[in-house]
């Protein structure tokens, strides 16, 4: 087993798992409800350094974050070092425990500009970049990345030396290369081997949908830490279970009705609603009528109607109807 990040030891303990950023998905709301329920670290969704530095409302709106979410990073992605720089010693002001840097997107839109997943292919002028990045911050910097750039140049090896040797304080890596997507399996004997020999902690990330996966890469030896995404939208539970709490039947209801306040706290009542119909729409995957379910919520018009509906639903159905609902929509939430 490897050792546990220990880089914010004093304040909150050692970290081993993680919830992952993910776009539209890891906003201030999720984090917070992910942190109740027992995840150890969280990072935000990837936040464009130019909207930063530009000062845009929104993206200025997507970086803030609760204090009961700590310790958590801001995520960022660009293709201009000055920029990146810059954006995060914006992120340091607001006060975040760390930048996280996306070295990892692979949507086409991100990477034709250079950014994401496109600075894993020249690791020199990574290094460079991460060295600008770390001169400007007294926070830490981290990094999340893939395997490589496709099957033929997997230099992940690579990227996580120069990470250490420009001072990066870990590296969150997907097993899985820019050219896969999301398709076929993460690569966890890479990530092992990476880990095992890597000068900096190595978070692994990929098909982890259970906690008894999770355990297991860590018992294994596979990585310091585990970071969890879609796992976690599909069983919110999934971080109390890794951690040993046993559950006989898990109840939404609860669940909905924080994140409802939670989500009406952070946002307006309008923004809320629009927000809670995608997640409401993960958590029925699975279910009976499901589908059904999912047509009609997209069709109410208010806030209220949107809990009733929810509400209604699971209080009809047993937790232990759900199957494997492997539908293409939850797919989404790059990152």
């Amino acid at each position: 087993m490897l050792e546990p990040i220990s880089l914010f030891k004093e304040r909150y303990g050692d970290l081993r798992y993680f919830f992952a950023p993910m776009a539209g998905i890891s906003d201030t709301v999720f984090r917070l409800l992910m942190r109740e329920l027992g995840a150890q670290c969280v990072i935000s969704e990837l936040l464009s350094a130019e909207g930063l530095i530009r000062g845009g409302q929104r993206t200025r709106d997507m970086m803030q974050f609760d204090d009961r979410e700590r310790p958590v990073g801001i995520q960022i992605f660009g293709h201009q070092k000055s920029s990146l720089a810059e954006a995060a010693r914006i992120v340091e002001g607001e006060g975040a425990d760390f930048v996280d840097l996306n070295l990892g997107c692979p949507v086409k839109k991100v990477v034709c500009d250079g950014g994401g997943a496109a600075w894993l292919k020249d690791p020199a002028k990574l290094g460079d970049l991460l060295e600008t990045i770390k001169k400007g911050l007294r926070i830490p910097l981290t990094i999340k990345v893939r395997t490589g750039w496709d099957d033929s140049s997997k230099n992940v090896k690579e990227v996580v030396q120069v990470a250490a040797e420009s001072g990066v304080s870990w590296v969150a890596i997907h097993g899985r290369t820019r050219a896969q997507g999301y398709c076929g399996h993460a690569d966890w004997e890479l990530i092992r081997e990476v880990a095992i020999h890597s000068k900096i902690p190595v978070i692994g990330n990929g098909d982890i949908v259970t906690a008894e996966m999770a355990k297991k890469r860590i018992d294994e030896g596979y990585a310091h830490a585990v970071m969890i995404g879609r796992g976690a939208l599909k069983n919110p539970w999934i971080f109390r279970e890794i951690l040993g709490e046993k559950f006989a039947t898990k109840n939404f209801i609860p669940l909905i009705d924080r994140h409802f306040d939670l989500a009406i706290e952070k946002k307006d009542r309008h923004r809320a609603f629009l927000s809670l119909k995608k997640f409401l729409a993960w958590y029925a995957a699975g279910f009976p009528n499901s589908g059904k379910f999912r047509f009609e919520l997209f069709q109410l018009e208010n806030i209220d109607a949107l809990r009733d509906h929810a509400l209604t639903y699971f209080e009809t159905i047993p937790e232990s109807s759900k199957v494997e609902d492997n539908q293409p929509f939850l797919m989404g939430g790059h990152g």
